[in-house]
């Protein structure tokens, strides 16, 4: 077993544009870093160190002569740009299907079990932007107590409710009944519960967020790692979007910033094995609100946490960093963007100046890790340890 600990950071939505099949989703020309890289709030040196902006077909922001590490593009093979598909790939899971979509709302007789076995009327039932849903309905969820269910152009069932009138437990209980009732052609890939707070129609969404994601049709390098007798540690919504599967310890975030304190405190730990982080605020919070400079901003932000980050490594750590999809705050829409995703990896051991050029499938990540671990391989993916890793 290799002494070894990798750090493999999801920047949620970080998209760098050029997917070869953007056309096919209606999002040619989307390019998440393009557009950031414009505001004057942009400024990441440490991931331009690492050869961010060295990526093939990254024409913005400026090459380094010199890079510190291994750097490249992956285009998601999985037929969605979903952050539940986009990180089963990064694990090792190629989806050939997409997940179910509602674009007119959720079958009747569905709803009508799951108001049954909740107790609770339903309101909405129709895609709708997070905040605006309880803009619009959440005065009558106050007086009726019904839940609000809607959806969005995601593979999702989210249920917002006001925490004074539906208990934050309570919430989780309808969303696991909903689990259980979205499965086959219903199975959508997260159940999310919408939590909120406020009075007279200025409410304001709380951080016990929680998302209640299909389990992954087959094993991830995460339970081939803990066949192996690793440790695998996420943080973030990583617990919730592999519906626990593989993971053996879990922190919750309240933001980017919570995300990366905690991923530095990581680096004390006597964890062997794999750290898996999402940030999400990226897309949460910029990207679906069409905000280019506070996505600009938590760039930033990210980078100077990065940098902390780096000097705490120890000589056997690696970072990898990546995103899931795309989510271009300037682009048309307010969903996600089928983009190509950066890949970053830094360390010790890891070639600086080096680039694996275009690889065409997110899984190629796992089978890296794995390949590192010296884990055997059953994933989707092919390992490019040998174009990264010194010694080799």
């Amino acid at each position: 077993m290799e002494d070894r600990r990798i750090f493999l950071i999801v920047l949620d939505s970080y998209g760098i544009g050029n997917a070869p099949d953007a056309a096919d989703f209606g999002d040619e020309g989307s390019n998440t870093l393009a557009t950031i890289v414009r505001s004057s709030r942009y400024d990441t040196p440490n991931m331009r160190k690492i050869g961010l902006f060295n990526i093939d077909g990254v024409s913005c922001g400026g090459k380094e002569e010199t890079t510190i590490g291994t750097y490249g593009r992956l285009a998601e093979s999985s037929k969605g740009k979903d952050t539940t598909i986009g990180h089963w790939e990064i694990a090792g899971v190629i989806s050939p299907n997409p997940l179910p979509t509602f674009p007119n709302g959720f079958p009747k007789k569905m709803l009508e079990e799951f108001g049954r076995r909740t107790g609770r009327g339903i309101l909405c039932n129709q895609p709708y932007s997070g905040t605006e849903v309880i803009k619009a309905y959440g005065d009558e969820h106050v007086r009726s107590g019904s839940l609000i269910v809607y959806t969005s152009a995601d593979s999702v069932f989210q249920i917002a409710a006001h925490e004074d009138v539906v208990p934050v437990e309570e919430l989780y209980h309808c969303c696991e009944i909903a689990r259980e009732l979205l499965t086959g052609e219903l199975g959508v890939g997260r159940v999310i519960a919408r939590p909120f707070i406020g009075a007279n129609g200025n409410y304001t969404r709380t951080s016990n967020r929680h998302d209640f994601s299909l389990m992954p049709p087959k094993d991830t390098m995460l339970d081939m790692l803990v066949d192996a007798g690793y440790d695998t540690y996420g943080i973030g919504k990583i617990y919730d979007i592999f519906a626990g599967k593989g993971i053996q310890h879990t922190q919750r975030i309240v933001s980017n910033e919570d995300g990366m304190n905690k991923t530095i405190a990581a680096l004390e730990t006597a964890m062997k094995g794999i750290c898996f982080v999402n940030l999400v605020d990226f897309d949460m919070l910029y990207g679906h609100r069409n905000d280019i400079e506070g996505y600009a901003n938590a760039a930033t932000e990210f980078d100077k946490k990065l940098g902390i980050f780096m000097k705490g490594m120890r000589d056997s750590d690696i970072l990898m960093i990546t995103a899931d999809h795309g989510c271009d705050p300037g682009f048309k829409g307010t969903d996600h963007s089928r983009e190509c995703v950066p890949f970053l990896a830094y360390g010790k051991d890891v070639k600086g100046n080096v680039s694996i050029g275009t690889r065409h499938t997110f899984a190629d990540i796992a089978a890296t890790v794995l390949d590192i671990l010296d884990v055997e391989n059953r994933t989707d993916g092919t390992s490019f340890k040998e174009q990264m890793m010194k010694g080799i």
